[in-house]
């Protein structure tokens, strides 16, 4: 029995490409500086919070003298929060570069995320390992984790496990929660001369600007959700019997949900971001629905698809008001609730305590999305909303809707559904050639910006929709993407994460489409992602960036 997939075996001889500015000896890569940078808001407490770092200029790789780079250096990765595909490759970009500037030079990976780093558990990252790992899915070569490291005390341990390793620097390939953390704690390793990178990681989308394009793995995940929801469009256009309602991952923004509909032109897409714009409440979103499920019944074609993004049910007015103070009930009494055994006994008292608006919300929501909303909270105290079912409870009420409406002979069609959640299935894939390149440039990015003496920098790759050779390489100070929010309390430097813009190209394109794709059978079936072929199939950019680019 082989060890590898067929694919794999082929997958490894792959080699990503990068940009011109990135070839050749990396003695001989510099960079050039812009001017200083500000925060996106809350410039002055920004400032003052991260006094060693804050302000830096952007940089730019050019061809200069670098004797730096030449320099026997040790090198700490870890990859973290959930997985996204070509995270083995930013590890293998980031090994290549160590290497080709010396032979000597070491790249330790912690294990299981940022508490490796905590714990100091890592291994030396040789040819052998990461040779295994090139143009993989996954995070497993050395695993993932979603310890925060926020704490005086934990910043000191990570401080005195880099200094016993000998590590000069340290890249963290993460979100923007890691990425805030990789800030964080540039500014405390600045005295001590270890430099902190970031690499941006998010199949969400969600962590992007003009100078970081897309988030690596956005990319594979969208083509593959697309690539399932087109199968599931080709089943519904074949059996002509079921309305589908498809989940699609992404806790803040609809990045991943736009995408896949322009990929596939199915019925119907939810966008979050609109939902909170218009002010639209559960019931008017249900009416949306129905609207096109009769119109399209009335055309004799009683099946369809929806996209729903896993994050909505935040952007609904009532259902983030009611998600805010359940967060804060259970947040005050935390100790007192859990003394509650039973589902009726939780769902009496949460009655009891909330506002009349939002016990309002509560009590009429179906009993399994209640207990949905109940359920143990994440790191941050707040609703594990991957674990509502909103695709059920749309489900839910667009059939009461009908049945409604049936009883009084206004609806004479047939509505039968089916759910899907498209979540685990695109996180850990093999990188798409797009993913393939991005990352392992991203990785050799990371390297280039330690040689120049850089921290507290994100690495970024611009000109995305055109070919490798002609993207744009360097690194943007992370403090350029912060905004002060309010975690536990306190004001806090976060990175704003970027929702679907309502006036950019990807969405207007969407708009202009919405009541044509809506009503007809418009279906675009992308099928499987194309590693081998012409350019014009398998090393094309999302939809979502070459719109991006129009503008």
């Amino acid at each position: 029995m082989k060890k590898y997939s067929l694919l794999q075996q082929e997958r490894y001889k792959f080699q990503p490409n990068v940009p011109k500015d990135l070839i050749g000896d990396v003695s001989k890569i510099t960079i050039q500086l812009g001017q200083p940078t500000e925060s996106i808001s809350d410039q002055s407490e920004i400032k003052g919070m991260l006094p060693k770092t804050y302000g830096k200029p952007i940089a730019q790789f050019i061809k200069g003298a670098n004797k730096a780079a030449n320099d026997k250096i040790n090198v700490g990765v870890v990859l973290s929060g959930g997985q996204a595909p070509g995270g083995h490759n930013v590890i293998a970009g980031l090994f290549d570069g160590i290497k080709n500037g010396n032979k000597e030079s070491k790249l330790w990976g912690f294990l299981k995320g940022p508490g490796g780093i905590l714990e100091n558990q890592a291994m030396e990252i040789t040819n052998e390992i990461i040779d295994q790992y090139r143009n993989t899915g996954g995070f497993d070569i050395i695993g993932s984790g979603r310890t925060k490291i926020e704490s005086e005390k934990q910043f000191a341990q990570c401080l005195k496990v880099c200094q016993e390793r000998k590590i000069a620097a340290l890249v963290i390939i993460g979100g923007d929660d890691s990425n805030t953390n990789a800030a964080l704690m540039a500014e405390y390793f600045a005295p001590h001369n270890i430099k902190v990178i970031g690499v941006p990681k998010t199949i969400d989308g969600d962590l992007k600007n003009e100078y970081i394009e897309t988030s690596f793995g956005f990319d594979t995940a969208t083509k593959i959700y697309s690539e399932l929801i087109g199968n599931i469009a080709r089943d519904a256009n074949s059996a002509k019997k079921y309305w589908h309602f498809i989940k699609l991952m992404g806790r803040s923004a609809s990045h991943i949900c736009l995408e896949c509909q322009l990929q596939t032109q199915v019925n119907y897409a939810i966008i979050s971001e609109e939902i909170e714009k218009r002010q639209k409440t559960l019931s008017q979103i249900v009416s949306d629905l129905v609207d096109v499920i009769v119109e399209r019944s009335n055309k004799g074609e009683n099946f369809g698809i929806v996209l729903v993004p896993e994050g909505l049910i935040e952007f609904i007015p009532e259902m983030k008001n009611l998600i805010s103070e359940l967060n804060d009930l259970l947040a005050d009494h935390a100790s007192h609730f859990t003394t509650l055994r039973t589902f009726g006994e939780q769902a009496s008292w949460v009655n009891k305590n909330l506002d009349k608006d939002a016990s309002y919300a509560f009590s009429s929501l179906p009993a399994d999305i209640q207990k949905q909303l109940l359920m143990d909270r994440d790191p941050h105290g707040n609703v594990q909303v991957s674990r509502i079912e909103t695709e059920k409870l749309l489900i839910e009420m667009v059939e009461s809707k009908l049945n409604q409406m049936k009883n009084e002979g206004t609806f004479k069609g047939k509505f039968s559904s089916q759910h899907h959640f498209l979540g685990y299935e695109g996180r850990s894939a093999f990188p798409s050639n797009f993913d393939a390149n991005y990352c392992y440039s991203l990785g050799y990015s990371a390297f280039l910006l330690i040689a120049n003496g850089l921290t507290g920098y994100i690495c970024s790759i611009r000109n995305l929709h055109k070919p490798v050779e002609q993207w744009i390489a360097g690194g943007v100070p992370i403090s350029m993407l912060f905004n002060l929010e309010k975690r536990h309390g306190k004001n806090k430097p976060v990175i704003k994460k970027a929702l679907v813009d309502l006036v950019g190209k990807p969405y207007k394109t969407y708009l202009e489409k919405r009541y044509s794709w809506a009503i007809n059978t418009s279906y675009v079936y992308p099928g499987a992602i194309q590693y081998y072929g012409p350019d014009s199939i398998c090393n094309q950019p999302t939809i979502t960036l070459q719109l991006e680019h129009e503008e």
